[in-house]
């Protein structure tokens, strides 16, 4: 049997290994398109920082480790798919056959529409290059504009931050890190950032980017917001969002909505065809609906159970996914947050409710969501002890009974929730 893997970041690496344990005898190649080893985009902010150098972004240390698994690994990017002779063109006119596919192709950071976009110095943070340019702009006192305060570009801010840069973060949502926290949050964590000296606009978006000699500046750009403010700038860093690298699979019969459509055994559409990491869209824990969930840990479950259903022929068995959880853990300038399930809540139509503590002066907060007297989600600011406990509770689908009226009066007493329901025999009875 053969195993192609497209891809090799987190997601490639984790199926690798996990098919030769599998399937000692198979064939298996992995492929990447950058020149580097394989390695995790969310160690980039700490090189930025300077916390380590480019070996330490790498996923496995050893330079022989994947050769002593006998895994081959090849340099291209895949452009086209023929599902019938189970072939993949790639970008230098080869092809390769496969036997069993896995399409672990991850993302790309979006460009969105805006005029100037493509100069030179508006950068992307997403790979080991990206990473490389903004180092060499974003020296101590220069004036940089980071457009998006989402997850991935609050990550980035942290880095920025450190290397004494004069920052400005423009976010088109009216709260920072909008997909992650409720609009109360948000507003803490903005006003947490804004008291560390970072300039942020909420509610705002940049219209344009211009050379600052074409706008009367000695600036190397001149950035035009949706509010009017023109802003003199060195550096841009465009943090708008990533998608999935789908384009390849176009005009063949795998399934694309927003990623790759996959069911609970990380399968495609097409048999023999699995998908697994960023790329994949598949199914949600608590509704079934499919959601892309771009998280580390949830490339490398998605990247196991693929694997061992791609090798069910050796391994006899057949593993399937419980179900996609949305996990975020955030440290944003020394403020730690979280967001765990669906935290945005369930309508009360449906039994859902919820509740929220909140102290501003303390910069702590707390919000539950259940749907009956499950727990289904949360968001947390400040709390850095036991919060595993909140994911355990709405990764099991802990039956809560009288507890729950207990968070509904002490949102604070969810570990003491924790030990007394999920140690019960009969606590994840549905």
């Amino acid at each position: 049997m053969k195993h192609l893997i497209l891809g090799n970041g987190p997601a490639g690496v984790v199926a690798a290994e996990t098919l030769r344990k599998a399937a000692p005898h198979d064939e298996i190649v992995m492929v990447g398109h950058e020149d580097a080893p394989p390695y995790s985009r969310m160690a980039i902010p700490y090189l930025l920082e300077g916390n380590i150098d480019e070996s330490g972004t790498y996923l496995r240390k050893g330079a022989d480790h994947f050769e002593r698994l006998r895994v081959r690994q090849m340099r291209g990017r895949a452009v086209a798919l023929n599902t019938e002779k189970r072939t993949v063109l790639f970008d230098d006119g080869h092809f390769e056959s496969y036997d069993r596919l896995l399409i672990a192709t991850g993302s790309h950071p979006v460009r969105p529409p805006i005029p100037g976009v493509d100069l030179p110095e508006v950068q992307t943070c997403w790979t080991l290059a990206d990473a490389r340019a903004i180092a060499a702009h974003a020296k101590p006192g220069a004036r940089v504009l980071q457009l998006g305060a989402g997850f991935i570009g609050c990550i980035i801010m942290e880095a920025l931050a450190k290397r004494g840069v004069q920052l400005t973060v423009v976010e088109m949502g009216d709260r920072m890190v909008p997909r992650m926290m409720t609009p109360k949050a948000g507003g803490m964590i903005k006003r947490w950032v804004e008291e560390k000296g970072v300039r942020v606009v909420t509610s705002a978006g940049v219209q344009r980017i211009d050379r600052g000699s074409e706008a009367g500046t000695d600036a190397p750009l001149v950035v035009t917001l949706s509010t009017g403010d023109r802003l003199d700038c060195d550096l841009v860093i465009v943090a708008a969002g990533v998608a999935p690298n789908v384009g390849f699979l176009e005009e063949t019969p795998v399934h694309v909505a927003k990623g790759v459509l996959v069911d609970d055994r990380m399968e495609t559409s097409v048999p023999g065809i699995f998908a697994a990491g960023d790329v994949a869209e598949a199914p949600d824990l608590f509704t079934g609906a499919h959601l892309v969930a771009a998280i580390q840990p949830n490339a490398a479950d998605q990247a196991r159970i693929a694997a061992m259903n791609m090798a069910r022929g050796a391994a006899a068995r057949d593993t399937k996914l419980n179900g996609v959880l949305a996990i975020n853990v955030l440290d944003t300038l020394g403020l730690i947050s979280s967001s765990f399930g669906q935290w945005w809540g369930e309508k009360p139509d449906v039994g859902g409710s919820g509740v929220e503590l909140v102290d501003e002066a303390r910069y702590r907060y707390l919000s539950l969501q259940f749907k009956d007297d499950v727990l289904i989600g949360a968001t947390s600011i400040g709390l850095t002890q036991h919060v595993g406990a909140l994911r355990g509770l709405i990764h099991g689908q802990v039956r809560l009974g009288d507890w729950k009226d207990r968070l509904l009066a002490n949102p604070l007493s969810f570990v003491d929730a924790y030990v007394a329901r999920s140690q019960q025999p009969m606590a994840l009875a549905r």
